[in-house]
């Protein structure tokens, strides 16, 4: 139970970091959008 606790708290405060940094929540945002896009290379 401790550890769920713990995940739990470690991912609110991240949550509320991205919230306040803009910055960092578009280059999130862009780096998930590049993983989710196919990759033409492996295609090649």
């Amino acid at each position: 139970m401790v550890t769920k606790k713990s995940l739990l708290t470690t991912v609110a405060l991240g949550a509320a970091y991205l919230l306040r940094n803009k910055e960092t929540r578009d280059k999130l945002m862009s780096q998930f959008k590049q993983f989710a896009a196919p990759s033409t290379k492996e295609k090649a």
